[in-house]
């Protein structure tokens, strides 16, 4: 069996390796590159724990082959943070009591950037709504939406740049 030679760009890295064509995503991520945030949950996309960005787009890492996220620009949850700290929206979480088992969390962030990313002041329904493939069986959702509108007012007066791709 041959290989595929596999090249994309991982949290701003360039990373070239050759891996099985039949690989997914997230064992690319968690098994080859050793990013293991992204959780993986049901294997079938319905809990988004694995949620990764991928050139600006939500995605289910359990249901892609990582072939077709060659080429790609992918940002995992330890490629948001920066040398001088986490992320406002993790900080965020952290304040609001939104991380209890933490399994969900690094999707939810995830998925929390890309809406503000595009939306950077959401209501707190269109919050809902973008945070809606990922589940979570502990918070009860009240205190991740806190979160995220919290992060959403944060961001919006700090000046720091909504996009880190």
């Amino acid at each position: 069996m041959s290989g595929f030679l596999f090249q994309a760009k991982v949290n701003g890295k360039h990373v070239k390796v050759e891996i099985p064509p039949a690989l997914r995503l997230i064992d690319l991520l968690r098994d080859v590159l050793g990013l293991t945030g992204t959780k993986e949950g049901c294997g079938e996309g319905e809990c988004g724990a694995c949620t990764v960005i991928m050139d600006g787009e939500i995605v289910n890492s359990c249901l892609l082959f990582a072939p077709q996220a060659h080429g790609k620009e992918i940002t995992t949850i330890e490629g948001i943070g920066d040398d001088t700290g986490i992320h406002p929206i993790q900080r965020s979480f952290l304040e609001h009591g939104a991380v209890q088992c933490g399994y969900c969390t690094p999707g939810m962030v995830l998925a929390a950037k890309a809406l503000l990313d595009k939306n950077p002041n959401p209501s707190r329904k269109e919050i809902a709504v973008g945070l809606s493939g990922n589940l979570c069986r502990c918070t009860g959702y009240v205190k991740i939406l806190d979160a995220v509108e919290d992060a959403a007012k944060k961001l919006a007066g700090s000046g720091l740049p909504k996009k880190v791709y």
